[in-house]
């Protein structure tokens, strides 16, 4: 058995341990994700219901119903429409001086001005404003002692067979034949005397109010406010969803409330606008009403397995990819369409694809895995040749002519630095940063450890040996073309004795030692591991401990927290010293302490693989399923929200207040802050190279199972809407020097 064999059946048992001491696996059980549908309105759509399958929308002039996401109006004869219901297979509808129902055809039940309806002990009861009613034979039939309450009512609700009414400051029951508003609570008191609504669910009577909800069980009420996780407090109206759920509907958009969890849906991802009129649900679809149209959100069973093969498929149709690159997409306002951003660390966001793939063909063997991954690792290293500088790494490749965005800007505010080749089909990006870098050794090390045959993984030697050089004969900087370091791509001594340079002395020590620890591993030859030994004893392992800022404000970068976890992996993976592991080992225990409350599973599957420890895979997963699958970037704000109250268990060691879900953000890279409260402007569509290697790094180290399924349905995703950026027509990649 050769020394290099030993050395790599080491590491596969150092991965399988990993693997065993895994606290938790997750499996990939089906479970229900949000598809968004928005039908805009040129008025306000001020009640919905479902009648026989078919969603009705009112608008104060028109009944509408709902036909391939379209409306399209009805004969409905009444006009100034306030409220739609159905009770008893029946639609009714009041309008502001009549009842109605419709059973196939429309019968005006009465003249008058009613207020809701409800059912009541097995019959359809109406409320006026100074009178309570019952329906028989299509007649109302006023009920006795009901005339004249105290205050004129609003809303009705059938609880523990009474009929309560609310008027706008008061709960009652009706019962016995009279109003009773004292024998109602013993016990609590509303949260705000501005109630808006009242619906029954179970054992259980919710009240709407401007300042929270009310919730009687029996003759107790407790108030459910911001502090118990109500993401808004001014409540519009309520409904029952389709699983024992409840829908909350505000004047800062939807809650859903399933399990003792709110879940928060806004405009823009979610709805046309924020102001909820009305709320109603069939089998695995929520309507939504507010004035500016209805935000469907319907329920579809997916396993994550789906949503990889949704987001995969998504990449090539909406055209994120393009000469091995992965890109987000932007809007271009004069061509009126989704064009490519050609960025400033082009090579960094592809390397979380390579990765993908990488972990992905690990796992399954599927050979179109392991094209796309040897396919965008020769990009990276087109990367380095397409530079006249031996070793040094274009940060992106724009083809001369080409339809799309190039970064017009560069490090620290100075103005991007493009240079032509010789040929002059392309320029490349210079200037480039340790960000660029940390993602190179990153992606090489998983493309050499899991995909790459005798010939790729000599090509994956050539590329980090050349880098690797390059750093070292240069003096550990970057050189660019004018024979100048790079603004960012320093990792010297004398770098770290600057005000910059002191503050990134712990982050570009751990770099520099996980390059030459990498290259080591990958080439065996000596002269980097004496670099690695060199550096060791010029005190770069001192500011390792704490590489990770907490203070001062100015220098918490969340982007920084992503380069960490790049060079922490290939550094924990290849090291097998026990006093520089437990160094290690400490600084990312660190880390991942001040990263583990914003639950991205990429840092968390990071984390659990290198030390075995329990790294929160359940939250991981949430995070994976909760991700929508429309990926614009969306407005969002949640700053408004009555719930920013500290995580229990979790400290903001970086600052902010708490975590927010994909849900409630939208799609995110790795180096987004999920502490972040607002954002978006629906300008860009992130490409999902992230989740899917946060996916296939779950599957392949054992946090997340293969699907229980065998259901073709809930493994391959069927229709990938339409759209994005049009496909890539310039010139090809050229062959690498190997190839020729």
């Amino acid at each position: 058995m050769t020394k290099k064999t030993i050395i790599i059946l080491s590491t596969v048992f150092l991965t399988l341990c990993c693997i065993q001491l895994s606290a938790e696996t997750i499996e990939d059980v089906p479970y229900l994700q949000e598809i968004s549908v928005k039908i805009p309105s040129d008025e306000p759509i001020i009640s919905v219901a479902v009648y026989k399958e078919k969603l009705y929308a009112a608008a104060k002039t028109a009944l509408m119903v709902i036909e391939n996401d379209k409306f399209t109006n009805t004969s409905c004869p009444a006009k100034n429409i306030r409220i739609i219901k159905t009770l008893k297979n029946t639609l009714w509808l009041i309008s502001s001086d009549s009842l109605y129902k419709f059973d196939g055809k429309w019968k005006k039940i009465a003249d008058g001005e009613f207020t809701d309806l409800c059912l009541h002990l097995g019959n359809v009861t109406v409320a006026a404003k100074r009178c309570l009613y019952y329906v028989k034979d299509d007649k109302l039939i006023e009920i006795e002692n009901s005339k004249d309450p105290k205050e004129d009512i609003i809303n009705i609700d059938s609880y523990s067979e009474t009929l309560y009414v609310a008027s706008e400051t008061k709960l009652a029951s009706f019962d016995c034949n009279s109003y009773d508003g004292v024998n109602v609570i013993d016990w609590g008191q509303l949260p705000f005397s501005d109630i808006r609504d009242i619906h029954r669910q179970q054992s259980r009577l919710y009240v709407a109010t401007g300042k929270g909800i009310g919730l009687l069980r029996g003759m107790s009420m407790v108030t459910i406010t911001g502090e118990d996780g109500l993401c808004f407090e001014d409540v519009t109206c309520l409904a029952d969803g389709f699983e024992k759920d409840m829908w909350i509907g505000t004047t800062a958009g939807a809650i859903r409330c399933v399990n003792g969890e709110y879940q928060y849906f806004a405009a823009d991802r979610w709805l046309l606008d924020n102001n909820v009129n009305s709320i109603t649900a069939d089998d695995k679809n929520v309507y939504i009403a507010t004035n500016k149209g209805i935000g469907i959100i319907k329920y579809q069973p997916y396993t994550l397995c789906k949503k990889a093969d949704y987001y995969e498929k998504y990449l090539n149709i909406w055209g994120h990819k393009r000469l091995g690159f992965v890109h987000k997409l932007e809007w271009d306002d004069q061509l009126n369409q989704w064009v490519r951003q050609v960025s400033d660390n082009d090579c960094g966001w592809t390397s979380h694809y390579i990765s993908a793939m990488c972990f992905k063909y690990a796992v399954t063997g599927d050979s179109n895995a392991r094209d796309e991954a040897v396919n965008s690792f020769k990009t990276l290293k087109w990367c380095e040749e397409i530079c006249p500088v031996d070793g040094f790494i274009a940060r992106a490749i724009w083809a001369n002519g080409e339809i799309g965005h190039k970064a017009q800007g560069g490090s620290g505010w100075y103005p991007a630095e493009w240079h032509n080749t010789a040929d002059g089909k392309w320029q490349w990006k210079a200037d480039t940063s340790s960000d660029e870098s940390d993602a190179h050794y990153y992606a090489a090390s998983i493309f050499y450890d899991l995909v790459a045959d005798e010939k790729e993984k000599a090509l994956a030697v050539e590329h980090v040996e050349k880098m690797s050089n390059h750093i070292i004969d240069n003096g550990w900087v970057l050189k660019d073309l004018d024979g100048k370091p790079t603004r960012w791509g320093r990792w010297d001594k004398e770098y770290f004795k600057t005000t910059e340079g002191f503050m990134a002395r712990g982050l570009n020590g751990l770099s520099a030692l996980s390059y030459m620890k990498t290259t080591y591993q990958l080439t065996k030859n000596e002269k980097f591991k004496k670099a690695y030994e060199q550096i060791i004893k010029d005190d770069y392992l001192n500011n390792i401990l704490r590489q990770k800022h907490t203070f001062p404000p100015d220098y918490i970068f969340h982007s920084d927290d992503r380069l960490a976890f790049l060079v922490y992996y290939p550094l924990l993976k290849y090291e097998t010293d026990p006093a520089l592991r437990s160094l290690y080992f400490r600084s990312l225990e660190r880390s991942f302490e001040v990263e583990r409350i914003e639950h991205i599973p990429w840092f968390n599957f990071i984390y659990g693989s290198l030390t075995g420890n329990d790294c929160e895979a359940g939250k991981a997963v949430e995070h994976l399923r909760q991700w929508p699958l429309d990926l614009i970037d969306y407005q969002f704000k949640n700053s408004i929200r009555a719930d920013l109250y500290h995580q229990k268990d979790y400290v903001p060691y970086s600052g902010g207040i708490k975590a927010m879900s994909p849900r409630e953000m939208g799609p995110v890279r790795w180096s987004d802050d999920m502490m972040k409260l607002d954002g978006g402007d629906g300008k860009s569509v992130s490409e999902p190279s992230c989740w899917l290697e946060a996916y296939w790094m779950g599957r392949y180290f054992g946090f997340i199972t293969e699907p229980k399924t065998n259901d073709p349905k809930l493994l391959k995703a069927e229709d990938i809407p339409a759209g994005g950026a049009k496909p890539y027509d310039g010139p090809a990649r050229p062959p690498l020097e190997s190839e020729k």
